[in-house]
């Protein structure tokens, strides 16, 4: 789905199998941010195919967490020219305290050309915002494009919910402090690891207020 000229959403609809939303930031170095599961990567590759793409064309690869359904994909990128950025809290996270996700994605002899922290990180023509936003899990990150108002909100919050955070390194009051740091964001796209983006900056702003709302009491 193309959300913007230079951005591109590869959004999971099937429910028969658990897997993130992938997105692709076009320009002179192609990015790809979360390439979801290793086996049902075919998604990814059929949408880039689409657009006249191949793996030998994305340059760099983002995982903005840990968990399976958007990292185990980065073993498609081994041989392949594309770097492959981890944020550094997780990969210490998955190898110390859930080496049990680790080893389910097969990725022993995998190690980040980057490891991500908050700051800004710039790619050619492109800047984002990294933000450190724990809850989900304990190194989660999202990415803010202020260029085009764009967040990747990854697995923190969605349309009309929020991340689990009764897996391991979950916490609600974390995922409470990460949520109302990204709502300071000037939104015009929230866009979600999983289900549907939301477009509008006073539709974002409602859903963070819906959110707060609704699941706050719970958390």
């Amino acid at each position: 789905m193309k959300i913007l000229d230079n951005l591109h959403g590869f959004f999971w609809l099937d429910p028969a199998a658990n897997n993130c939303n992938t997105y692709l930031i076009r320009g002179t170095r192609n990015i790809l941010i979360d390439p979801g599961h290793g086996h049902l990567f075919g998604h990814v590759k059929d949408n880039l195919e689409r657009l006249s793409l191949s793996l030998t064309d994305i340059h760099l690869v983002i995982v903005l967490h840990g968990h399976p359904d958007h990292m185990e994909g980065v073993k498609r990128f081994s041989g392949a020219p594309a770097l492959v950025a981890v944020p550094r809290l997780e990969m210490e996270f998955l190898k110390g305290d859930a080496p049990h996700y680790w080893e389910s994605m097969g990725l022993d002899d995998f190690e980040p050309d980057i490891f991500l922290k908050e700051g800004d990180l710039r790619v050619e023509e492109h800047f984002f915002k990294v933000i450190h936003t724990p809850g989900h899990s304990p190194g989660s990150l999202c990415l803010y494009w202020p260029e085009t108002k764009v967040l990747f909100s990854s697995d923190l919050i969605f349309s009309q919910g929020i991340g689990r955070t009764d897996l391991p390194g979950g916490s609600g009051e974390e995922l409470k402090r990460s949520i109302g740091l990204i709502s300071e964001l000037e939104t015009d796209y929230l866009l979600p690891g999983h289900g549907d983006m939301i477009s509008g900056a006073q539709l974002v702003k409602a859903n963070f207020q819906a959110i707060e709302r609704v699941w706050f009491p719970y958390l």
